[in-house]
C-alpha cells in the first residue's frame, strides 16, 4: 500500500473512531467496513490525483445504506464482538481504552473474532501503565498476530491528540470545578499545544490561516512552529482551555462556542468578573479553581499543582504553583463549586 493511501486510511480511522456520531450509530464497524473496502478505490484516486480527501459522514452513509443481508448479519458480528469487548474492558475497569481496542481489532484481529473468549482475552492485554510497544507485543504473543506497533502508535496518537474522554466527569449534569481538572489533566495527557484564540477544538489548516490572519502576532509569526508541532491536534490558549470546558457538550464530545453560560471572555476579564477571590498568599485548597495574574490564567488542580495553556512551545502543561508569578486566585464564574479539600501536602517540585 502506497505512504499516501495508508496515510489516508489512518485518516479515515481516526475521523471514524473519534466522531460520537458516526460512533453512536454503528460503533467501530465502519471503521473496519472502510478499511477494507475503500483501499482500492482510495489507491487510484491517490494515484491519478496525489492526494486524497474523504468525506466521512458521506462514506458511512453510503456503505450503510447499500449492505446486502449477509453484509449486515457481518457487521452485525463485528457489532456484537465489540460490544462484548466493551463490557470486558469495563468489567476491568479500563474502559478507558475502548478505542485502543477498536484499533487492534482493525489492525490485524478481525480474524481472531471467533476464537473462545475473544473479548476477555483482549481485555486482559490491558493495563493501564503500558506502552504501545509493550501492548501490541502481549496482543500479539496472546493471539498470535502480527500487528506492527509502528503503525498502531501512529493511528492511537492520532486519536488521542483528538478525542475528549468525558468517561472520568462527575456527570452531574452541570459545569463543575472537578470535572474542569479531568478536563485539564486530559489536556496534559494528549499532548495539546498552544494557538491564541483557540479554546480545545482540533486545530485544522482552515483555523490556523484564520488564526494566523486574526492574530498576526501571537499566531502569524510563529506560524511555522504551529503548523510543524500543533497542527491537527487540539489546541487551546490560557483562557480557552477553561472555556472549551465550559463549552464542551458531553453528549456530542463537541464544543459548541459560547455555550453553557460561559461567555467568551479574556483572562483578565475573567478575573475581573469574578465575585470570590484573593491574593495568591491565601489560596485555598479547593481543585478547579484558577491561578491569575495580568493577562495570563491557569487552572490550580490541588496538591500543589497548576494546569496551564503555557505558550506557543510549550503547549498545555502541568507545572508547580511555583512555577509562575501567579498573583492573585480566583473562583471561576459560570461553573459549579463542589469543594473537596484535598489531605495532601502541596508539593514545592520544581519541573
Amino acid at each position: 500500500m502506497s505512504t499516501t493511501v495508508a496515510a489516508a486510511l489512518k485518516k479515515i480511522s481516526v475521523s471514524i473512531l473519534t466522531n460520537p456520531k458516526i460512533l453512536k450509530k454503528v460503533l467501530c464497524i465502519v471503521l473496519v467496513l472502510v478499511v477494507a473496502l475503500a483501499t482500492p478505490l482510495l489507491a487510484v484516486y491517490a494515484a491519478l490525483t496525489g492526494k486524497v480527501e474523504v468525506d466521512i459522514d458521506g462514506i458511512a452513509e453510503n456503505y450503510m445504506e447499500n449492505l446486502n443481508d449477509a453484509q449486515v448479519r457481518e457487521l452485525q458480528k463485528m457489532n456484537d464482538t465489540m460490544l462484548a469487548v466493551e463490557s470486558a474492558l469495563n468489567e476491568a475497569e479500563l474502559g478507558s481504552h475502548y478505542r485502543e481496542a477498536q484499533v487492534l481489532y482493525a489492525l490485524g484481529l478481525f480474524d481472531f473474532s471467533d476464537n473462545e473468549n475473544f473479548a476477555s482475552d483482549l481485555a486482559s492485554c490491558f493495563k493501564d501503565d503500558l506502552s504501545d510497544a509493550e501492548l501490541v507485543e502481549l496482543v500479539n504473543t496472546k493471539f498470535g498476530s502480527e500487528i506492527d506497533a509502528e503503525e498502531y502508535s501512529t493511528v492511537v496518537k492520532d486519536i488521542r491528540s483528538t478525542y475528549i474522554d468525558s468517561s472520568g466527569f462527575t456527570n452531574n449534569g452541570y459545569k463543575n470545578n472537578i470535572d474542569l481538572c479531568v478536563w485539564a489533566e486530559e489536556a496534559v495527557a494528549n499532548g495539546w499545544g498552544y494557538v491564541y484564540g483557540t479554546y480545545g477544538t482540533v486545530l485544522t489548516q482552515k483555523i490556523l490561516d484564520i488564526k494566523a490572519k486574526q492574530y498576526p502576532n501571537e499566531v502569524g509569526g510563529k506560524y511555522d512552529f504551529i503548523k510543524s508541532n500543533w497542527l491537527g491536534g487540539r489546541t487551546a490558549d490560557c483562557v480557552g482551555l477553561i472555556k472549551g470546558y465550559s463549552w464542551l457538550d458531553e453528549e456530542t464530545g463537541q464544543i459548541n462556542y459560547g455555550t453553557n453560560g460561559m461567555p467568551d471572555i479574556g483572562a483578565d476579564g475573567m478575573y475581573s468578573a469574578a465575585t470570590e477571590k484573593g491574593t495568591i498568599d491565601t489560596i485555598p485548597e479547593i481543585p478547579g479553581i484558577a491561578v491569575w495574574h495580568n493577562g495570563h490564567i491557569g487552572i490550580y488542580i490541588g496538591d500543589g499543582y497548576v494546569i496551564q495553556a503555557a505558550n506557543t512551545k510549550k503547549g498545555v502543561i502541568k507545572t508547580p504553583l511555583s512555577y509562575n508569578s501567579w498573583t492573585h486566585w480566583l473562583k471561576i464564574p459560570y461553573i459549579t463549586y463542589i469543594e473537596e479539600e484535598t489531605t495532601s501536602e502541596p508539593t514545592t517540585e520544581i519541573l
